[in-house]
Formats: structure tokens, sequence, C-alpha cells
């Protein structure tokens, strides 16, 4: 058994060696990510590793690994427009490397890239483009400045190997005179429309009034016409209707008991001769 040992002993040295030699010479590029290897002899080499497990020159060479998904920036600045309104604006781009270029994106700009290029070349940008706009042009045609930026800044980018999936403006804030400019303006206007919506109701009343008016002239005229024509029988009629109306109005009522008859015995003091009397 101590001889068994002894080998033992003997081979645990060399397996240790040899399993850390392997387990140094073996790298995995998890999905979603790319590798470029330094060569401390060489430099950076010019392949691109993809996803996967790979082999390397232990302590000679190392692996660097880079992100290459899609990931969000968000760029904020201050500046001017054209008409020299001050306006605070927040970007977001959606930025992923080139994946082609990632040698030359670690030789020039390092692992992160993203933080030494974006700020600068997206408020440069920014300042540009929004120069050429009025205050209220950046609120009316927000899509138009939202485009022209990217265009701009996907522009720019490319000369640094990074590629812009999307880019939007998220917030937007003025100063405070032009922010209190355009509440008195939206004041303005509300009374504006109050005072149109006014001077059209007065307009439809008198309308309706006028035409009540026509409409009364001519019952009246109707009226005058069918007296002249039918003589006292239009009135006498007029007269039943009216005393109908008042007999029933009494007769519901529960405080009248009995309508008194006519002072000579005769039933002028009835309901049906409430009215009959006038004009006589």
């Amino acid at each position: 058994m101590s001889r068994i040992a002894e080998i033992l002993a003997k081979l645990a040295i060399p397996a240790a060696i040899t399993i850390s030699l392997v387990e140094s010479s073996m790298y995995d590029v998890q999905g979603g990510s790319r590798a470029v290897i330094f060569d401390r002899l060489s430099g950076v080499k010019s392949q691109v590793v993809g996803e996967g497990t790979h082999f390397l020159v232990p302590w000679l060479q190392k692996p660097i690994i880079f992100d290459v998904r899609t990931k969000p920036k968000s760029i904020a600045t201050n500046t001017g427009t054209k008409d020299l309104q001050m306006v605070s604006l927040t970007l977001r781009v959606l930025h992923r490397p080139d994946v082609g270029r990632l040698p030359i994106i670690y030789q020039t700009l390092g692992s992160d890239y993203a933080e030494r290029v974006l700020p600068s070349i997206g408020n440069e940008v920014l300042k540009s483009i929004v120069a050429q706009f009025d205050a209220a042009e950046l609120i009316t045609q927000r899509e138009t400045v939202s485009q022209r930026i990217a265009q701009e800044l996907s522009l720019r980018s490319s000369e640094f190997n990074i590629r812009l999936e999307d880019v939007s403006i998220t917030h937007m804030t003025f100063g405070n005179d032009f922010t209190k400019a355009v509440e008195q303006k939206q004041i303005a206007q509300q009374e504006a429309e109050r005072a149109k919506f006014l001077v059209d109701k007065a307009e439809q009343e008198r309308q309706a009034a006028v035409i009540r008016a026509e409409g009364e002239a001519e019952a009246a005229e109707h009226i005058s016409k069918a007296l002249s024509k039918a003589g006292d029988g239009l009135l006498l009629i007029r007269r039943l209707e009216a005393s109908k109306e008042i007999a029933s109005t009494l007769a519901s009522s529960g405080n009248v008991t009995y309508l008194p008859s006519g002072a000579n015995g005769t039933n002028e003091g009835t309901p049906n001769s409430l009215l009959l009397n006038i004009g006589r």
C-alpha cells in the first residue's frame, strides 16, 4: 500500500499541472458574445472568435470578450434652438458593435467603446440639428427632428464601427419663459374659442326669436282671416273650449264644492257660461 501511495503522490503533481494547463488553455464564448485574442508577441489578432469553447496558448494569449447584443444608451444635453430658446433633450439610442470590426474597436477604443464615443458624438449631433429648428418646430415636427438626428448620428457612429438600431427623443423640456408663453397662448386660444361660442349662441338665439316672431305674426294673420270669414262662430268655439278647460280644472279641485247659479235663477254661473259672458 505504501508503494501505491508513493506512485499516486508522484503522479498527482504532474496530473494537477496538466489539468491546470488544459483549463488555462480553454475559454468559453457565451451566446450573444464574441471574442478577440490578444497575443503578447503579435498583438491583437484580426480573427473574431464565435460562440463556443476554444483553445489558446496559456499566458501568451488572452481572450477579450465582447457583448454584441443590442443595448440601450441615454444621451442628455442642453442646447439652444434657432430662435434662441433653451431646450433640454434626452435621446435613447439602441446600439451594438460591428462584429467584423471588433479587433479594430478594441485597438482604438477598448472594450468600453460605447461610453467613450456615444455621449460625445450624441451631444455634437443634437446641438447641430436642434439649432436648425425653432422651438415651436421642435414640438410640431418632432418626428422629422428625430429622423434627422438618427441619420446624422448613424453616420457619425459608423466612423467608429458602431451600429445604431434605433434613435428616438424620449424627453424634451423648454425654458421657463417659453413654457409661460405657450401657456398664455393656450389660454388666449381658449378665450377666443369661448367668445366665438358666445357669438354663435347669440346669433342662434336671434334667429330663433326672428323665426318665432314670424310664426306668431303668420298665426295672427291666419286667425284674423279665419275670423273675417267665420264671423262669431270661431270665437264661440274658442269660448266653449276655454269653458270646458276651466270646468275640468274646477271639478278636480278639492276646494270647490259647487258652482252657484246666476242671481236670476238661470245657469249663467255654470262652467259652460264662464267665458260665454265675455264680450256680451
